[in-house]
């Protein structure tokens, strides 16, 4: 593969690792909180943070702490790993060049889109903006690279399925 798109495909297999990694540090937090009062965590982070408890989002964040079972907790933990051995497993396929997790990488992204669009359009922000164009730069550089994965399989010297012949 030409050293540039290596170079990218590895970028994203990194950024896709990352991912995991933060989603799984998101996981064993919430088994940390297995067996305590999270009500009173959350209270504690909304007043550790100098937030208005009465306001929108930490009055929205409290109540739902206020319903946190440990169950809940299980279920969020398990769902977290899940996804985090996925972004793995997709992180491990693009590092070695795996034309299977090129594929993934390209769907996976694309299907964030539309609710990433939706999510701007009624109040636009900075960091929505920020991840909405990492998603578009990663679906269009794995489209990229897949539209030139013959050329990038002959200058690996991989063997290279014959095309049908024109008729």
């Amino acid at each position: 593969m030409r050293k540039p798109l290596q170079t990218g495909v590895r970028a994203v297999a990194v950024v896709e690792g990352v991912k995991a990694a933060i989603v799984l540090l998101a996981g064993f937090g919430l088994l940390a909180l297995i067996h305590r009062d999270v009500q009173e965590v959350a209270e504690t982070l909304v007043r550790h943070s100098h937030l208005n408890p009465a306001s929108k989002y930490p009055k929205i964040f409290l109540d739902a702490a206020n319903k946190v079972t440990d169950g809940t907790l299980w279920l969020f933990a398990g769902l977290a790993a899940l996804y985090a051995l996925v972004r793995a497993i997709e992180a491990y396929g693009l590092w070695n060049e795996r034309r299977w997790a090129e594929w993934f990488a390209l769907a996976s992204s694309a299907i964030y889109l539309p609710v990433e669009v939706y999510e701007m359009w009624p109040r636009f922000g900075w960091v929505k903006f920020s991840i909405f164009l990492t998603n578009i730069i990663v679906v269009l550089y794995m489209a990229y690279a897949l539209r030139h994965s013959r050329e990038q399989d002959l200058e690996l010297g991989k063997p290279v399925p014959e095309s049908p012949p024109s008729t």
